[in-house]
């Protein structure tokens, strides 16, 4: 059995274990309801699946967990709302993208080249503090209400494959559209790690800064570089949830979903992220419809830590992340 098909294995298994796959879904007779389940849930996992490649990039440069991922999310969103009511909508996204472009060439300034080769927990807060740091600096400046951000993806459900099924598939059009920007986003960014010479370099400056350094990649630059493409995430992620529940601080609550994707799929991988965030979001919506009016309201809420929490205790490092072994 190649890697892969073992790593799909594993995830199918520990969806059985926390009863996401229940046997009531998989003996469903209503089969199209079924899939409007399924369809919902992998829907949602692409949105987790673009968050979550936001704390991918930056683990891969710098090899921290970038606590601040969220706060750029809503600190984009909130820009783009407030920005967009004086100018029209293609202006506004092209001046929330410059300010998160002069973000990231603020952080390498003034918070990772004081602190390059220094410990990882250092980093770490620092992501800490840059959370902070947006979050009322966002306030200060945008205000705490909360907006509505229109970016024209319509709002009402269609049905699709009436010809299939009787009835028909009921799905939401404006999930429809944002899972098909952010599931070409995640694509782009996969072929630019995997394809491009910045890319190769984003992961040599992730193994070992010191190394990366001499043999001439400019750690500087790619650190504005990854910054740069993650708040270029967190714009995306930012209107898509933004467009879905308003532009309002509990969307920081929504990226933290993007932890237990990395941790199911791998802190250093992408491909990783987009199963990761599948896994979770399937697993959500399929345990909420089928396992809910047993166990009661209120799984779709918890359910993506707790499956975190089984791959800590049996694959601490994910389905596509590296091994560590220590030898002593």
């Amino acid at each position: 059995m190649s890697a892969t098909a073992r790593n799909l294995t594993i995830a199918f298994f520990a969806l059985l274990a926390v009863g996401a796959v229940s046997p009531l879904a998989l003996t469903d007779t209503r089969f199209p309801q079924w899939v409007e389940v399924v369809l919902g849930g992998l829907m949602s996992g692409v949105l987790y699946s673009l968050v979550a490649l936001g704390l991918v990039l930056i683990f891969k440069a710098s090899g921290v967990f970038n606590f601040a991922q969220g706060s750029m999310v809503l600190f984009a969103a909130l820009c783009l709302v407030r920005i967009a009511e004086k100018v029209p909508l293609p202006v506004a996204i092209a001046a929330t993208l410059a300010i998160m472009v002069a973000f990231a060439w603020l952080v390498e300034r003034l918070v990772l080249r004081p602190l390059v080769n220094q410990e990882e927990i250092a980093l770490f807060m620092a992501t800490l503090g840059i959370a902070n740091v947006l979050d009322g600096f966002g306030q200060i400046v945008w205000g705490s209400d909360i907006y509505t951000l229109d970016v024209g993806m319509p709002k009402e459900p269609t049905f699709i494959f009436q010809k299939t099924f009787e009835g028909g598939i009921l799905v939401s059009t404006e999930d429809l559209i944002a899972a098909l920007i952010a599931a070409l986003l995640v694509a782009a960014l996969a072929l630019f790690f995997q394809k491009t010479a910045t890319g190769r370099a984003l992961r040599a400056v992730a193994d070992d800064h010191q190394a990366a350094q001499s043999v001439g990649i400019p750690l500087n630059r790619i650190w504005v570089i990854v910054w740069s493409v993650a708040g270029l995430v967190a714009l995306v992620a930012g209107v898509v949830w933004g467009s879905k529940l308003g532009v309002q601080f509990s969307l920081q609550l929504v990226a933290l979903k993007a932890l237990p994707v990395v941790i199911l799929g791998g802190f250093t991988s992408i491909p990783g992220a987009i199963i990761g965030g599948l896994i979770i979001g399937l697993g959500e919506k399929l345990s909420e419809v089928y396992l809910g009016p047993t166990f009661g309201g209120g799984i779709e809420n918890w359910f993506a830590y707790v499956l975190a929490l089984v791959f800590l205790l049996f694959r601490p490092e994910g389905l596509f992340g590296e091994r560590h072994i220590d030898r002593v």
